[in-house]
Formats: C-alpha cells, structure tokens, sequence
C-alpha cells in the first residue's frame, strides 16, 4: 500500500517545554488512521507541523512521495492535506455554499463573485458524500453535526487526499457520529485518506484500521486495531492500568437533603423537576440532546432563572434568580464548554482559580493579598495534580484535562455546599477522567456537599453516580440506582419514546 505521508523524527520545543521527541507517523492511501493520546502528548502539534501552521525543529517530512524539510500551509494544501479543527472554522453568518465554495474561490484569484459557480461547486462536493443541506442557509442556524459535514466538503473542493479530523465527535449525538463515521467510510472508498485523531477509545477501535499513540511526545506504539483490546490502549495512553470501579457510597445521611428542588419548571425547558441530594452521594442526570438537562444545569445556576417551583438548601428556600445568588448560596456550576464559558483563556492560571472568591482574596486596605491567591494555588496544584508550567502562564497553555482540573479547582476555592458539573469529562483523556472520578467520590464521602454530575456519557454517569435520573422530553421520567441497572437498560430508558 502506498504511502501518502510518511513523517519521520520530529523534534518541537516550546519554550523550555518538548512537545514532540522523534516523532514518527505513516499514513497510507486510503487508510483510517488513529491518531490517539491523553491531553498534552503532542497530538495537536504534530497536527499543526503536518498542516504547515507550526515549523518542526528538525525531523523529515514526506507527502505523495514529495520531501519537505519546511511545510508551509500553502505547501500542505497544494499536496492534499486538508485539516478539520474542533471549532471547524466555518463562517457564520455565511451560507452553506459561500462556506464550501470559499476557499476555491479564493484560491482561483476570483474577483467577481459567480454565484451560479458557487452553488454548482458546493452542490458538487455534497454529492461526493452523498449529503443535501440547503446551500442558501446561513450557517449559524445549522448543528454542529452539519458544520461538520460542511467543513469535510470544503475539504474535498481541494481534492483532498488526506483529511485530519480533530476530536471530531466532541459536540455530536451517537446518531450524529454513526452518520459521521459512514461518511468517513465512503471517503476511504473514493481513495481519501483519514486521520482520525481521538481519545475516545470506543471510536478508536470502531472506525480505524491502525493508530499511533503519542504519551509525552513521544511515539509509544503503531499497530493494528486487532491487535490490542481496552486495558492494552488504555496503558498505552496512560503509561499506566486503570480499573474504574461503582461508586458505592459508604454511609448516605438521608435525615435532611444538602440540596432539594420541588417541581421546578422553565417554558421550552423542563417542567416538574423536583429531587433531592443527600450528604455521601452523587446524583447523575442524563438524557438525549434536547431532553431538557442542559437547560435544567443552567437553571440550577441562575443562568435561566425558574419560572416555578422551589429550592431548598440545608432545609432552607433559597431564591436562585442569577449566577451571583448561585454563588452567594454556595453553588458551583462547571460548564460543559470549559473554553467558551469555564476560563479566561489568555489570563494567567492563578488569576483563573482565584477569580470566583477574589472577594475573599483581599486584605484589610482592599488591595489583593498575592500571598493568600499563591497559596490556594499551590493546594490545588497539589490536590488536584494539575500539571503546568508557571502560574503566571495563560490557561489556554494547558492541556484540556489540566484546563478543566483548574476550572473544578475554581469553584472548589469558594467551598460549595453544591456542586452542578455538567460534561465534566468532555474533551478529557481517560487518564485525567480517571482522576477527576476518583477526585469527586473523595469529595462526597469527606465533605458536607452535594455533587449533581450531568452528562449523556452512559459509562460515566453509570459509574460514577449512585443514583442517576432519566430525563426525556423536559421531564424526569425514571430513577435508577447504578448498581441495579447496566449500561444497556440506561440507554434503553435515555432513548425510549414518550
């Protein structure tokens, strides 16, 4: 089988920071390709140095047989690579046929817009992979699933001959993805290639022939997907076994609940949810996109204050109408979009942990206490084996497990009576999802708290939450206890009708 890229000992230092040690890669003509690691191992740089956008320190790159010992963007395109980033890169307030066409359009040096031409490229790629999106609609008012899709027929208006897809199951439902996955299947039929990159280990084995994992930029193993079970590419990833046991808590003090909500109820959200925590407990809430869950996180924090019902905390009615009475309750709310809601991306990692109690940060003159900030970063660092450069280095330096690490220690700083984690472990390697687990059953068992997590990953909230509450349609349907359902009957009632 022929070789469309062939990468060959690269070397990336940031800083005083090695990203990448010798790093080798080889993907062939139409072939899906893995390309996995925990957050940090050097996946997205590769990525960058491949694309051209980063230039290696040294090492040896071959595309279509063509040398290259500088790659620029310009260089990767003409030769085939065609990147898709997580955020996608779309426009917009642009349609979905100025979306696809674009880049052909720039690329010919086009001064007057043919919009007759426009339509008939971008309906020309749908066709390649078999999909029909209206070409005049503005992009903004489609799903992520179909900005996905948009973004794989820009690729192929270049005749793509390598497509790199980064996490891009992140955002999508399991419809979504299965839709996904054969479109990717009929891109290898037509000769493309696919480089796939993931830590999701059920994707992993579902949809590529071979992979590579990176662990500290450095190659740990290529092999074949037959070759190696879960426990294999879990210790591959992780330099280490993990067994993720139940959460089965020791004793529940079930006399008062830390937190109750009595049918609460939001217009176009959810209508009579009404439960209750208990001190030594997780509570799980889990549904399908649009069963209502998101909008009920959000509402628990004041973000989309209840139209009806009540809030008790510690037995007493509290009234949540903005995330500043969440917070002067003692709730924390860990969002599922740390990026865009969780953290101040390009402020300093000690200035992001101490943000949520920078009320309580300040001495007597009302100057802030530097000492007091360092010190709360120095537990947490600790606590939480957040690992990092220096504090004063942005959090958008971080890894995604690290950058949520510091999102959780926010809201730990301001010691929550609650505690609302919606998506905990998106975009998080099963190494740093192991310690967050394991981080949050400590939690409950040694402190007076009431931990919610709200999640559609079936494992983690199976796992993790000793009670778990099905919603569907805006309503809490069922309740379950983890250790007397199993994943299968918790999709069944996540996906059962009415």
């Amino acid at each position: 089988m022929s070789e469309i890229l062939k990468v060959t000992g690269i070397n990336k230092a940031f800083g005083g920071v090695q990203a990448l040690k010798n790093a080798n890669l080889t993907i062939h003509k139409g072939e899906i390709h893995c390309l996995a690691g925990g957050n940090g191992s050097g996946k997205s740089t590769l990525i960058k140095i491949i694309s051209g956008f980063y230039k290696a320190d040294s090492g040896r790159i071959e595309i279509n047989g063509n040398e290259f010992s500088r790659i620029t963007p310009i260089d990767a395109i003409m030769e085939g690579i065609q990147v898709i980033y997580q955020d996608l890169s779309v426009f917009p307030n642009l349609s979905v046929a100025e979306n696809i066409a674009l880049n052909s359009e720039l690329y010919n040096r086009r001064k007057i817009v043919n919009w007759r031409n426009i339509r008939g490229i971008a309906k020309e790629s749908m066709d390649k992979i078999g999909i029909n999106l209206p070409l005049d609609e503005n992009v903004e008012n489609l799903s992520i699933a179909d900005k996905q899709l948009i973004a794989i027929c820009r690729a192929l208006v270049n005749n793509a001959r390598l497509i790199i897809m980064d996490e891009p199951t992140t955002a999508l439902t399991r419809k979504e993805i299965r839709k996904l996955f054969e479109i990717i299947k009929m891109l290898k039929q037509q000769g493309v290639s696919i480089l796939f990159v993931s830590h999701k280990l059920n994707e992993v084995f579902e949809i590529s022939e071979r992979f590579t994992v990176l662990r500290n930029g450095e190659n740990i193993i290529t092999d074949s997907t037959d070759n190696v079970d879960s426990e294999k590419f879990i210790f591959y990833m992780t330099g280490r076994k993990i067994e993720e046991d139940f959460f089965i808590p020791g004793t529940i003090e079930t006399r008062q609940p830390v937190y109750k909500v009595e049918n609460l109820s939001l217009t176009n959200g959810f209508k009579d949810i009404s439960f209750e925590i208990y001190r030594g407990e997780i509570l799980g809430i889990t549904g399908l996109l649009g069963s209502g869950r998101t909008e009920l996180a959000l509402s628990l924090f004041g973000l989309f204050p209840a139209q009806h019902g009540d809030i008790y905390l510690d037995g007493k009615k509290i009234k949540i109408n903005s995330p500043i009475d969440a917070v002067k309750n003692g709730i924390g709310y860990v969002p599922e979009d740390r990026l865009a809601q969780g953290l101040f991306l390009v402020q300093s990692i000690r200035k992001n942990i101490a943000i949520s109690n920078i009320d309580n940060m300040v001495k007597r003159n009302g100057t802030v206490d530097y000492d007091r900030i360092d010190s709360s970063l120095e537990n947490w660092v600790k606590e939480l084996s957040i690992v990092m450069g220096g504090k004063e280095d942005a959090a958008s330096t971080l890894s995604g497990g690290n950058q949520q690490k510091v999102v959780l220690a926010k809201w730990l700083e301001t010691n929550p009576r609650v505690l609302i984690l919606n998506g905990p472990t998106v975009g998080v390697d099963v190494g740093a999802k192991f310690d967050l687990h394991n981080y949050l059953r400590r939690l409950v068992e040694n402190h007076n708290i009431g931990v919610i997590i709200i999640s559609d990953d079936i494992p983690e909230i199976h796992k993790n939450c000793n009670r778990i509450l099905v919603m569907r349609k805006g309503k809490i349907c069922d309740e379950v206890v983890n250790v007397e359902t199993t994943e299968k009957d918790l999709l069944s009632l996540i996906t059962k009708e009415g």
